[in-house]
């Protein structure tokens, strides 16, 4: 108990500066994924949820490297929101975030059917691939002026254990791959696919 509550008084304290830089606003987070909102949750960080309304339409082959797509795709994401919230005076930040799965050099988008979801997590099997995620911030100066804009993005590498038919196919009727990007969600039952993460 009092290792949880160091902790969390730590996160608290490492937060403060950031908080004071919001002066009472708050940041916008440009999407409906719900473990983006729990990881600002549990750190009591003040937010507010607006899902980008961006169609996530780029093709991905107009980018010379895979994370270039994931920050584009967040950049774009940030900007839509940005733009439908602008009159407002109440935020300081608005963040947008997309998280790609590579594998080979190939993106494995959300499957959106259970059949090519079987597909991609049989390419998954026993192998290595990388998951980028592409962040953008786009937040306001003082005294005005145009939206300033930070992106970056960073790079995991996640192994798959070797798995059976019967896992594969257990995993696919639970239906969380479906919109998961590689299909697999790492945060829920995905995890016990997984036999390593690095980075």
């Amino acid at each position: 108990y009092r290792i949880c509550l160091h902790g969390v008084l730590q996160t608290a304290n490492m937060l403060r500066p950031i908080r004071e830089l919001l002066a009472g606003r708050t940041m916008v987070l440009a999407s409906g994924s719900p473990r983006r909102r729990q990881i600002l949750e549990n750190i009591e960080f003040p937010h507010e949820v607006v899902p980008s309304q961006f169609e996530e339409n780029l093709d991905p082959s107009h980018f010379s490297e895979p994370w270039q797509y994931a920050v584009e795709n967040a950049r774009r994401k940030a900007q839509e929101v940005a733009h439908r919230i602008k009159e407002r005076q109440d935020w300081a930040v608005v963040t947008g975030a997309d998280t790609i799965v590579v594998l080979d050099g190939h993106v494995l988008e959300k499957p959106g059917s259970n059949e090519r979801a079987t597909e991609m997590l049989q390419r998954l099997s026993g192998h290595t691939h990388l998951v980028y995620t592409g962040m953008t911030l786009l937040y306001r100066q003082e005294g005005g002026g145009a939206l300033q804009e930070h992106s970056f993005h960073e790079a995991t590498e996640v192994t798959f254990a070797p798995l059976s038919a019967a896992v594969l196919q257990a995993y696919v009727d639970s239906g969380e791959p479906l919109d998961k990007a590689g299909g697999y969600g790492i945060q829920g039952l995905g995890a016990t696919l997984v036999e390593g993460v690095r980075g």
